[in-house]
């Protein structure tokens, strides 16, 4: 079977990283698989090397249309063949709906990564090409329900795919995370001084980009609102993103220089999951949030917003709480609340969202049923997984 993969770019974030890992199994069943982006891409090139994935762009710029795109886009299906195309958000999706008018592609199935992709005119973007689609998917049931109410695609036309995670990447030992949380709890390496007093601090982590829909002002008003409780706590913020520098300037306004590490882009998450004792997700909207994955993954306790497909997540008072969007109160009650657990009792309820994880979003389950997706679109059978070079499966 041969697959080609579009989307917008290719940096470390949630779609990307869904693309990998099914190019990952798709690779260990031997299926010929190309990646195209519309701009160059800046992440996980090594890997997608190392998997055998041939990655191509279409030299677009960010933010300037370029119909030469549609040109590129129709010479590489018509050179390679695919049996399936699958396309990644919103700008891509409509690319690869608009190619199809100049170029044969058996089968086209366009996935949304949100419960929002940007307002009305991506919305109606939607609806115009969507006879030129064979199947939409989002990751979210919650996503799923608001596409087909907002008459984005027809019922019929939608389907839900949630996003997957590779469990066996999470764990550690001890040593490694007295280790970092050592290293991370310094002010900073020019500095040297000590974040917070005291022996044991409670360390929330958060990931995600400084874009508005994160609200991290929310998030830090929250921290500050808890810290008077709870005195002796972290807030590690993993990420990059153009309002970065206006959160820092926030930060400091709040007092909160001393006990926030803005970490930026991070390739450790399961390391960093490890050495936290929480996981906050302060997002406006969300489609079925990654690092929410990887929280479950990491046996942390969280507390996040009812926005998107957080919920079906984080069940509430189970492995985590569930509050507004946009309440920054209410979410520093909820992360009290968790600091004033006894430890084994966050463990448990830690404990309680691996397993929900293990048992809804494996990556290997979630993969499955893509490739009986293409399977049926193709008519053709990919044979049992077989092992992949190391290198390979650890990035």
């Amino acid at each position: 079977m041969k697959l080609l993969f579009l989307i917008t770019g290719f940096d470390y974030a949630g779609a990307e990283n869904q693309v990998l890992l099914l190019c990952r199994e798709l690779r260990a069943r031997g299926c010929e698989v190309r990646l195209v982006t519309m701009i160059p891409p800046v992440a996980y090139l090594e890997e997608l090397g190392k998997l055998g994935v041939d990655v191509v762009s279409l030299g677009m710029k960010k933010g300037v249309p370029d119909p030469r795109a549609i040109v590129r886009l129709a010479s590489i299906i018509r050179r390679t063949r695919p049996d399936v195309v699958h396309s990644h958000l919103v700008h891509a999706n409509i690319l690869a709906r608009v190619t199809r008018l100049f170029v044969r592609i058996p089968y086209l199935v366009c996935t949304a990564h949100n419960v929002n992709e940007g307002g009305w005119r991506r919305e109606l973007l939607y609806r115009m090409t969507d006879p030129l689609g064979d199947l939409l998917t989002n990751v979210s049931r919650e996503a799923v329900r608001g596409y087909t109410e907002r008459r984005i695609a027809p019922a019929r036309k939608i389907r839900l795919m949630e996003n997957g995670i590779d469990l066996s990447r999470f764990g550690g030992d001890e040593r490694g995370r007295l280790q970092l949380r050592a290293e991370l709890g310094m002010r900073g390496e020019e500095e040297g001084q000590p974040a917070v007093d005291g022996p044991s601090p409670f360390i929330w982590l958060a990931a995600g980009r400084f874009v508005p829909e994160k609200d991290y002002p929310a998030m830090l008003h929250a921290f500050a609102d808890a810290r008077r409780s709870f005195p002796n706590s972290m807030l590690w913020i993993a990420g990059i993103g153009p309002e970065r520098p206006h959160i820092e300037r926030q930060a400091a306004e709040l007092g909160l220089s001393n006990s926030i590490r803005f970490l930026g882009i991070r390739t450790d998450m399961p390391a960093l999951l490890h050495a936290a004792d929480g996981f906050v997700l302060s997002s406006k909207w969300e489609g079925l949030p990654i690092v929410l994955l990887e929280a479950c993954a990491g046996r942390l306790p969280i507390v996040a917003t009812a926005v998107g497909g957080n919920a079906e997540v984080v069940l509430d008072g189970v492995n985590g709480y569930l509050v507004p969007p946009e309440d920054p109160v209410v979410l520093a009650r909820a992360m009290e609340r968790v600091m004033a657990l006894p430890q084994e009792e966050r463990g448990t309820m830690g404990q309680r969202g691996w397993e929900h994880a293990a048992a809804n979003y494996e990556m290997s389950r979630v993969a499955g049923k893509w490739i009986e997706l293409y399977e049926q679109a193709s008519g053709r059978k990919l044979p049992a997984s077989r092992a992949l070079p190391k290198e390979a499966h650890e990035g």
